[in-house]
């Protein structure tokens, strides 16, 4: 791999992993315009590590909070405690019911759905959801003290939606999430630390995937770049995500969407089967 596709491959996918335009799906788009070679799935895991670990150095308040109060909980059970011990709960709901089924789904994504048209038209429902939660949907004021078990059950089936090409998980949780009433912060909040474990978890289902020796076929440098790279701008579109919502609409990434979706329906070969592994 050359410096110049790791550097590539490090922004594409630090970007694009927490917003809602679907990672995965810029990756293989980028493999076929550009003609670059996606090393396979080691190497996905290996930026995903990079992508983790900018969330959990960004919320480690939050995660030291919760996991306070989840333990504190059990001897003393303050208010304060309780809140925390069921988000982190919530959090292991969602994240269980997102990985049984997307290992179970997974199996049955056909080759057939892994073409241009499928993802460009995926693309196209990720933002037709934004914009129906944009537009058509009174946003509601629930936080994490009022969520239930009901609304991470919820959001773990909408989180496994993204085991299809060109669904965004991010966009998926975000828009459950703020179907069942939750505000905008704790949406977002919740959306991005449900990534630590489901990322997290499937490396881990993933680890014998590393065996291979990545240096001696990526390189040492590429490998290092890639690594830095994706977690700056992992940084960079969290801390860009939390205070776009904050003062924009979800509608312009609806666009993005819908733009995307155009070029890759114009430009890509349609009976390209797009190499997801």
């Amino acid at each position: 791999m050359s410096i110049i596709e790791a550097i590539v491959f490090g922004i594409i996918q630090g970007l694009t992993e927490f917003l809602p335009v679907s990672s995965t799906a810029h990756i293989v788009i980028t493999q076929l315009a550009f003609g670059y070679a996606f090393p396979g799935l080691a190497f996905e895991i290996y930026l995903h590590i990079a992508s983790v670990l900018a969330v959990i150095l960004y919320f480690w308040k939050d995660l030291w909070h919760i996991i306070k109060g989840f333990f504190g909980f059990i001897t003393n059970r303050t208010s304060e405690n309780r809140v925390s011990f069921y988000f982190g709960i919530f959090l292991i709901v969602a994240t269980v019911i997102t990985g049984v089924l997307g290992m179970l789904l997974s199996d049955f994504i056909a080759d057939s759905i892994k073409t241009p048209p499928f993802i460009a038209a995926a693309l196209t429902v990720t933002g037709l959801a934004l914009i129906f939660i944009e537009r058509f949907h009174k946003y509601g004021n629930r936080t994490e003290k009022d969520m239930t078990f009901l609304d991470s059950i919820v959001v773990g089936l909408g989180q496994t939606l993204a085991v299809i090409p060109g669904i965004s998980r991010s966009g998926s949780t975000l828009v459950v999430s703020l179907l069942l009433g939750l505000n905008r912060d704790t949406a977002v909040r919740y959306s991005f630390l449900l990534a630590i474990p489901v990322i997290l978890g499937s490396s881990v289902l993933a680890l014998d995937e590393l065996s291979g020796d990545l240096v001696s076929q990526i390189g040492a440098l590429p490998l290092i770049l890639s690594f830095i790279v994706t977690f700056f701008f992992s940084w960079i579109g969290i801390v860009w995500l939390i205070e776009f919502i904050k003062r924009s609409k979800l509608i312009y990434f609806a666009i993005y969407c819908f733009v995307v979706a155009i070029l890759v329906f114009a430009f890509l070969d349609p009976t390209t089967v797009m190499d997801l592994e």
